[in-house]
C-alpha cells in the first residue's frame, strides 16, 4: 500500500507512529546503545562502514567551522569530522541520554570533545543562522521530517550546508519488497545475537512499518526544496534502500542566489 501524498505524509506518520515515538523510542535506544554500531554492521552485511564513507565524502569542511550533529547517537559522525578537521567546534543533540553517553565515552577515549545537548530535536535550542554545517543520519524516519528540516534551516547560516543520510523507502516496488523481506529476517537474528531486550525486540515490526510509510530519495529532495533549501542533491544507494542528501541554505536577497554549488574542500584553494 502506497503512503499518502508528500504534503500529508508527516501527518499520517504522526497519527500512526506518534505513540511509539513518544513512549517507546527512549527505551529502545537505552536497550541498543551499547551495541548499536556493531549490530548495524551485522544487519547491513558489512555495508554500514561503506554507507558512512559515502556520507562523509559529501561533507565539505573549512577550518574553525561550527558543526551541529542532529540525532548524534554514538557520535560516529562528530568523531569522524574531528579526525578530519580538529579545529571544528562540534555540537551534538539527541533525545537519548544513553546513546550520547556511549558517544561521550567514545570521543573522550580518542581525546576529542563534542558538546552534547539532550533534548527534542524538533525544537533546536540554538539561535538563528548559527551553524556552518549540520548533519543528520539514521534517524529521520522516527521524526516529523518537515518540522525538523525547517528547524535545521533556521539554525543554519546562509550558505551553510545540511547533510542527511537514512534508510528510506525504495521507489522500485520490487526492491522494496525484497528490502522488507530481508529486514524481517535480519532484525530478529541480530536481536537474538546481541540479546536485545523486550523494547527492541517488540519494535521490529515498527521499524519496517515506518519505512513503508516514509519517503523515497526523490521525495525527500522535494521536501527540502519546498522548505527553501537550494542546490539539493540526492543519492540513492542499493536501489533506494539508503538515501544521502546535501542541501544549502540560500543567502539573503532571494530563495537561492549567490550560493556556490560546491564549496572548496578543506585544503583546496
Amino acid at each position: 500500500m502506497s503512503p499518502p501524498p508528500i504534503a500529508e505524509r508527516d501527518e499520517f506518520r504522526l497519527s500512526r507512529f506518534g505513540s511509539v515515538w513518544k513512549n517507546d523510542l527512549d527505551d529502545i535506544f537505552v536497550d541498543v546503545a551499547p551495541y548499536y554500531d556493531r549490530a548495524n554492521r551485522i544487519a547491513s552485511l558489512g555495508l554500514w562502514d561503506w554507507f558512512s564513507r559515502r556520507f562523509m565524502a559529501m561533507i565539505d569542511l573549512q577550518p574553525g567551522e561550527r558543526v551541529l550533529d542532529v540525532c548524534a547517537g554514538t557520535n560516529a559522525v562528530g568523531i569522524a569530522l574531528l579526525k578530519r578537521e580538529p579545529t571544528l567546534t562540534v555540537h551534538a543533540i539527541d533525545r537519548s541520554a544513553a546513546m550520547q553517553e556511549v558517544g561521550r565515552q567514545r570521543a573522550e577515549a580518542l581525546g576529542l570533545h563534542i558538546d552534547s545537548t539532550i533534548g527534542d530535536v524538533h525544537v533546536l535550542p540554538f539561535p538563528d543562522n548559527h551553524f556552518d554545517v549540520i548533519t543528520l543520519q539514521w534517524a529521520s524516519r522516527h521524526l516529523r521530517v518537515h518540522d525538523l528540516f525547517r528547524e535545521i534551516h533556521r539554525v543554519l547560516k546562509p550558505g551553510g550546508h545540511f547533510h542527511h543520510c537514512d534508510m528510506l523507502r525504495p521507489g522500485n516496488p520490487v526492491v522494496e519488497k525484497l528490502y522488507y523481506g530481508y529486514l524481517r529476517l535480519s532484525l530478529p537474528v541480530t536481536g537474538l545475537l546481541y540479546r536485545s531486550g523486550r523494547a527492541a525486540m517488540n519494535a521490529q515490526t515498527y521499524f519496517i512499518d515506518a519505512l513503508e510509510a516514509f519517503y523515497t530519495t526523490e521525495e525527500l529532495s522535494e521536501v527540502l526544496r519546498g522548505i527553501g533549501y537550494c542546490e539539493v542533491e540526492g543519492q540513492s544507494l542499493l536501489g533506494g534502500m539508503v538515501g544521502l542528501h546535501r542541501a544549502v541554505k540560500g543567502r539573503p536577497g532571494g530563495p537561492c542566489p549567490g550560493v556556490a554549488k560546491h564549496r572548496p574542500k578543506h585544503g583546496s584553494r
